[in-house]
């Protein structure tokens, strides 16, 4: 390659760099809005005569899965456990992996499980016990059931799934736990 030829790739690559730095130069000119002093958006929602912000408004609550549990399928709950084996295990004596082992869990204490190291809000809540209720509402969100777990699941957004997974793991015991009436 000839130096004019060298100096003619030099000269586009550099008039390239000025277009594209006068061009973000323009660009922020027109449309820098500045700094908000706030760091959220507020939204007005009605509710009984009077205006309030949506951080006050109540959470949305959760279906119960208890009256779902009788017609509950556990080969169904068993299909969509299959999402859960990269982190747990569902054997009697089996291994912990990056979650503790899942084996006899309904109606057994929170963060009970021997030689697994829990997160501060599940270890928080030891003296508790791994109820329907509770495990629905863990399995809809675990991030909003404990904030600050190590779990990362999304969670099941249909209930039906959420009973078919809770009467799997039922089944996943010595003695099942009896349903709820």
């Amino acid at each position: 390659m000839s130096s004019l030829e060298m100096n003619k790739i030099g000269a586009a690559v550099l008039t390239a760099g000025v277009i594209a730095m006068t061009a973000g130069f323009i660009a922020e000119q027109l449309f820098h809005k500045g700094h908000s002093t706030e760091h959220a958006y507020k939204i007005e929602v009605e509710g009984a005569g009077e205006t309030q912000t949506a951080s006050t408004a109540e959470a949305p609550s959760l279906e119960p899965v208890s009256p779902l549990l009788a017609s509950a399928d556990v080969a169904s709950g068993q299909k969509l456990s299959k999402k859960c084996t990269a982190c747990h295990s569902f054997e009697n004596g089996g291994a912990n992996k990056v979650g503790p082992n899942l084996w006899n869990v309904v109606m057994a204490s929170r963060a009970g499980h021997d030689g697994f190291s829990y997160s501060g809000t599940l270890s928080d809540m030891s003296g508790e016990t791994w109820d329907y209720e509770s495990l629905n509402a863990f399995l809809a969100s675990p991030k909003n059931f404990a904030p600050g777990t190590k779990m990362s699941f999304a969670g099941l957004k249909k209930v039906q799934d959420r009973a078919d997974i809770i009467a799997f793991l039922r089944s996943h015991s010595d003695s099942p736990a009896p349903l709820p009436q």
